[in-house]
């Protein structure tokens, strides 16, 4: 629900679900060996960024480094400090304007949109106002959260993917 509209999603595919393994796996690893204090996290959360009951959203990824937004109910209540999101078919155009809109506005630093299909990742950089960063499924994407001292290798998803799927995943 965003601003009091409820949307239907499908469910994820494989392919997302692999590749929210994957990036959970390295931030988690990450934070490990840092001994950070950051929670990474997959859906299904729910996660009222704007601290209100007419936005609730369940992002595929997220990483919180102000734990006292956890709420008693376990819940997060205000914006994570990152949020990933898979895309799909039936969430590519809300995911590129709708959230990317809400996330922007609530204080989110930091949004990923992850096309497996056009094996694409567009980084919303909100903290710096450097909007816009473009890769692709053969590079290496910094987590700019923390400054770049964790990056996600998109190359080794990608062949993780064509060693399930074929070559042509």
């Amino acid at each position: 629900m965003i601003d009091g509209v409820i949307y239907n999603l499908a469910s994820p595919t494989l392919i997302h679900q692999f590749i929210t393994d994957e990036i959970l796996t390295a931030l988690k690893n990450h934070v490990r060996e840092h001994q950070g204090d950051c929670l990474p996290v997959s859906s299904p959360l729910d996660v009222y960024p704007d601290c209100d009951d007419k936005t609730c959203v369940q992002p595929d990824i997220l990483i919180l480094c102000d734990r006292s937004k956890i709420g008693k109910d376990e819940k997060i209540w205000g914006a994570p400090d990152l949020i990933m999101e898979i895309l799909s078919p039936s969430t590519k155009m809300k995911d590129g304007t709708i959230k990317l809109e809400k996330y922007c506005t609530s204080g989110v630093r930091e949004y990923w949109l992850i096309d497996p299909k056009e094996k694409q990742i567009t980084v919303c950089d909100f903290a710096h106002r450097d909007l816009f960063h473009h890769y692709t499924f053969h590079d290496s994407v910094p987590v700019g959260i923390w400054d770049g001292a964790c990056a996600i290798d998109f190359d080794q998803i990608l062949q993780g993917i064509s060693d399930i799927f074929g070559k042509d995943a």
